[in-house]
């Protein structure tokens, strides 16, 4: 897993995520060139985004990604991305799918997210915890909590 950091003109960052989506009703219909040709097309899509994709499993019904993203972007847009092309580029590709996913609903809506990253909650507080002003500390530093 890479430990750099994203630098922008004004920002440094590294946000990562771990996401997972499944396919409509749960249908296993992600095997063989099916499977292989959506692990492509999800690398391609990261790379023209972007993203880079620091693990990720293409399952018969569903999908696991651990990404790292810039803050301009947002998981919410990243997902209809991924869920939109993949699935309007497989159905076009294998006529049999069009036919199982009639409505042209390739993924189950929705999706799972969960943030990831280098730093604990703790480590956020003690950090927080240290800024704050002192006794006799002429800075003056106004308190949230």
């Amino acid at each position: 897993m890479s430990t750099d950091l994203r630098k922008g003109s004004h920002t440094v960052s590294r946000l990562t995520c771990h996401v997972v989506w499944v396919t409509k009703y749960r249908y296993k219909v992600l095997k063989g060139d099916v499977q292989k040709r959506c692990r492509e097309l999800l690398i391609q899509i990261c790379e023209a985004e972007g993203i880079e994709i620091l693990k990720g499993v293409v399952s018969s019904d569903h999908v696991h990604m651990h990404i790292e993203y810039a803050p301009k972007q947002n998981v919410s847009t990243i997902l209809k991305s991924l869920k939109g092309r993949t699935s309007r580029k497989l159905q076009m590709e294998f006529p049999k799918l069009r036919e199982r996913y009639w409505g042209q609903h390739f993924w189950a809506s929705g999706y799972g997210v969960w943030s990831t990253g280098n730093i604990t909650d703790e480590m956020v507080n003690d950090y927080l915890e240290h800024h704050r002003k002192k006794e006799g500390d002429d800075n003056s530093n106004f308190i949230l909590d």
